[in-house]
């Protein structure tokens, strides 16, 4: 039997590299049509008949961006797409973000909008902020995000995005407090057009996060289920973030 550090590590090591080999080769590519909550970016057609059989659809807005490194200006940029004509599901707005300063200047427009994409029809849900927040920098995002809950109507969800090293080394007190916070997180599991290789490492250890979540995938990556994951009383679905064809 080995007994030094270095035994035990080889073997961890081995044992992980036959447990990643066994898991991809179950791994299959991710087919939106199978799905029910997406991601859509602006300008990118979506595949046929995908939009028909949506439950909820998250369309980019903007970008809440520090002007430059160091400056105390704050741009809100828009992008994405324009206004439908009542989307036929569940709708979230979505900004993503570079900085946690959030002044009212920025949050102003934003909240104007979701008022408008209301009015014009749309089963508008809530908000969701794309911020990827460094799980050592979590208890911060956390206070950013309980001013911007704050200035959300009540009749608005919040959701954000979550790195799965949440899931492995995230602040149990700073996970925690986010269930009085946001409705819902959405883990990405990918980078890129890519899964990210061990996601399931991750996953798995989902039991300490006591908060509504969804898992994000990325259309065509690699992916083969966490059976456990869908058994939490706190799983909520996956989101397909669509992507443009390949030129």
């Amino acid at each position: 039997m080995i007994k030094t550090s270095t035994g035990r590590f080889v073997l961890r090591l081995a044992a992980g590299i036959i447990l990643l080999a066994a898991h991809s080769a179950g791994a299959v590519a991710v087919d939106a049509a199978q799905y029910a909550d997406y991601w859509l970016w602006g300008g990118m057609p979506s595949p046929p008949g995908i939009l028909g059989q949506a439950k909820s659809l998250y369309f980019l807005q903007g970008e809440i961006r520090q002007a430059h490194r160091g400056s105390n200006r704050i741009d809100l940029i828009a992008e994405g797409v324009s206004l439908p004509q009542q989307a036929p599901c569940d709708v979230w707005l979505v900004y993503r973000a570079n900085t946690l300063l959030w002044p009212r200047g920025v949050t102003d427009p934003i909240l104007a909008r979701l008022e408008r994409w209301r009015s014009a029809g749309n089963r508008v849900v809530g908000l969701q902020i794309d911020f990827d927040a460094s799980t050592r920098g979590l208890s911060n995002y956390v206070a950013a995000l309980r001013e911007l809950r704050a200035v959300l109507p009540p009749s608005y969800r919040l959701s954000v995005t979550g790195l799965l090293d949440w899931a492995r080394n995230g602040d149990a007190e700073a996970v925690g407090a986010l269930a009085g916070i946001v409705d819902e997180v959405v883990l990405q599991t990918y980078q890129g057009r890519n899964t990210i290789p061990n996601y399931a490492d991750y996953l798995t250890r989902l039991d300490r996060f006591h908060v509504p979540y969804k898992v994000g995938l990325v259309q065509s990556g690699q992916w083969n289920r966490v059976s456990a994951i869908e058994k939490s009383p706190w799983f909520r679905g996956y989101v397909v973030f669509l992507l443009p064809p390949r030129r």
